[in-house]
């Protein structure tokens, strides 16, 4: 599976055809069809039906990608956005920001102390990242 599979999977699913997703990335109808038949080989399954000139997300499709935007831990999703992450970080090798990552459960609390302390930082040498999840979550963040 890689990544290129992954985003032209996540651009189907949001445009619901191939045709919009190819325009929409510049890519060729044929090369998301292609990633698309590969990336169903390699889980076996078939992750999309068509319907007329729609793609549809079959049950395995929507396991391994939920459409509802409240299911931040749709696997492909967070995939991506991890690796977009990284490209992000790693983009500037020269940069020197400042980084303060906190991971939290949902207290109105933690958010008012980061708040306070993204307001005592000024400038633009410093990253912020909050995270709110559950205490699982917040385990493996740390350990990340």
């Amino acid at each position: 599976m890689t990544l290129q599979q992954l985003r032209y999977l996540i651009a189907i699913a949001e445009y619901g055809s191939i045709n919009a997703a190819a325009q929409n990335l510049y890519a060729s109808q044929s090369n998301l069809s292609t990633a698309i038949k590969e990336l169903e080989q390699e889980l076996s399954v078939q992750l999309f039906e068509k319907i007329g000139r729609r793609m549809l997300l079959t049950d395995a499709g929507r396991t391994v990608l939920p459409l509802s935007r409240e299911l931040t831990q749709a696997y492909a999703r967070q995939v991506i956005e991890q690796a977009d992450m990284l490209e992000m970080r790693y983009a500037d090798k020269g940069s020197t920001h400042l980084r303060l990552a906190v991971s939290t459960q949902h207290y109105a609390f933690s958010v008012q102390a980061f708040v306070n302390v993204v307001e005592q930082c000024e400038g633009d040498d410093y990253e912020f990242i909050l995270r709110e999840s559950s205490t699982g979550e917040i385990i493996d963040d740390v350990r990340t």
